[in-house]
């Protein structure tokens, strides 16, 4: 047992020092939304913003006020209120009313074979008359000049899609701490800075804001080729990506914000709608995942203990390389490096979101978000 715990140190070591290596140059390849200059064309394109929105009422006003304040001259943005039994729909009647460039549409039910979110967004495109679509989040924080780059950064750098890391604000150490531990697991589950390379199968798409010309998205048939996946975002990057159009990820700190989540509660009751769809529902493959998670980041601290000698050593370079995996990570994202001490605890309690996302749709047979049961046998049919 000695020799089999050095011999996985060993390869944990040189797994991790290729990640360090690649997720140092991935990044620095990915620029900044707020190094590139607002529009300055002739002509500027019309941008339609679609928001669907369900029992949105604590955020939804900042957000729809930061969207119509964009300096930019060809905007109108279309809200979807999804059957909200808040306060969302009397907010968005106020605001409509003062706000020629607000449109919004009621959806009083739901049809079958559609998620709510999905079957919205498909629903505000189709009345949107912009030659761009921006999908964003009910609860997302725009700066005042974030359409006019990312139009100026669509044009300029000739893409079909352009998507943006948000800065992720959150109250309280853990979960700033696992803000910064998710959007590692993310990078190393999707790597971002390949989504431009035509012969990568990588692939991007980020609900906060993912801006496509209006043609691809009716090339692609929109949402209704989504219609069941609670990942339609990076399934719409896909999409995007398969059909031979250009795509590209942007961080987006100081452009746009949200606020992730409140409480750990919301934060496991929110993943938990998405983490086993990322596996395609396949229980051998997320159990695979899982035990990679594992090995990488929380068996080296119980290595330490359970160790000794050279696998001890090793350990313990493979939890500094870690460290210094994620303080870099996070370099782009706004978020404290510090935060690479609590890297073990927030492992293992993603590790612990994604087990019970897994054993919840197992044994309910499907996910339950916003009030509606979707069957698991409906899930697994919408592959892309």
């Amino acid at each position: 047992m000695t020799e089999v715990f050095f011999w996985l140190a060993v390869a944990t070591l040189v797994l991790v020092a290729g990640l360090t290596l690649e997720f140092a140059r991935g990044n620095r390849l990915v620029r900044k939304l707020r190094d590139v200059p607002p529009f300055t064309g002739q002509s500027a394109p019309r941008v339609s913003i679609v928001v669907a929105a369900r029992d949105e009422s604590r955020g939804i006003q900042e957000a729809l006020q930061s969207a119509l304040r964009q300096n930019y001259p060809q905007l109108e943005l279309i809200v979807v209120n999804d059957r909200s039994t808040d306060s969302t729909g009397a907010i968005l009647e106020r605001m409509a009313a003062h706000n020629p460039r607000l449109r919004t549409l009621s959806i009083s039910s739901l049809p079958p074979g559609w998620l709510g979110k999905n079957h919205a967004l498909q629903r505000g495109a189709a009345i949107a008359t912009g030659e761009f679509l921006l999908f964003t989040d009910a609860d997302v924080v725009m700066e005042p000049t974030t359409v006019s780059r990312a139009i100026q950064a669509v044009t300029s750098m000739q893409l079909d899609h352009l998507t943006l890391s948000p800065q992720l604000r959150m109250n309280g150490l853990l979960l700033n701490m696992f803000a910064g531990a998710f959007t590692l697991f993310f990078g190393m589950y999707a790597r971002p800075w390949k989504a431009r390379d035509p012969r990568s199968k990588c692939h991007i798409g980020i609900g906060a804001f993912n801006l496509l010309r209006a043609e691809v998205y009716r090339k692609i048939s929109g949402h209704s080729a989504l219609a069941m996946r609670p990942d339609d975002d990076m399934k719409l990057g896909k999409l995007v990506k398969k059909t031979g159009h250009r795509q590209e990820m942007l961080f987006g700190d100081g452009m746009i914000h949200l606020e992730w989540y409140t409480s750990f509660g919301e934060l496991v009751r929110g993943l938990e709608k998405n983490s086993f769809s990322g596996f395609e529902y396949n229980l051998g493959l997320a159990l695979g995942g899982m035990l990679m998670h594992f090995l990488i980041f929380i068996w080296p601290v119980a290595a330490i203990w359970l160790t000794g000698g050279i696998t001890r050593l090793l350990n313990i370079a493979i939890l500094l390389l870690l460290a210094a995996l994620y303080t870099d990570n996070v370099r782009p994202h706004a978020l404290r490096r510090w935060h690479c001490i609590g890297l073990p605890l927030t492992a293992a309690l993603f590790l612990y979101i994604l087990a019970r996302a897994i054993f919840k749709t197992i044994r309910e047979d499907g996910i339950t978000w916003r009030g509606t049961h979707y069957s698991l046998a409906d899930l697994r049919a919408n592959r892309i």
